[in-house]
């Protein structure tokens, strides 16, 4: 993974933060507070997150790649520079098409 630097005031590209690693899901934390969190994510191809449902809305949105993401059973494919919405309490799988990176913000209120 990329050396931590600060984030703070200054211009950074969310995908240079983050790595792809061999077989592997990479993640790293950028913002996490009581209101919700920012999180990077790395898949490698053929990788993903198996189904599971969290207590608050969370946006997709895709850095590098494409990405199938499945929300209470309807599978839908994200593709560089869109997004989707994960509700709240429905259930939700990520599985990679190609490597792909991601940008994961949580609301948690």
């Amino acid at each position: 993974m990329k050396k931590k630097a600060k984030l703070e005031a200054q211009a950074t590209r969310l995908a240079d933060l983050i790595d792809y690693q061999e077989g592997s899901v990479v993640s790293r934390t950028v913002i996490d507070k009581d209101a919700g969190s920012v999180t990077l994510f790395a898949f490698d191809e053929a990788q993903g997150l198996s189904e599971h449902t969290a207590p608050y809305d969370a946006m997709v949105y895709v850095l590098e790649g494409e990405a199938k993401v499945t929300v209470s059973g309807k599978t839908i494919t994200v593709k560089q520079d869109e997004m989707t919405i994960m509700p709240a309490n429905q259930p939700h799988a990520l599985s990679a098409v190609t490597r792909f990176k991601m940008l994961l913000t949580m609301i948690r209120s």
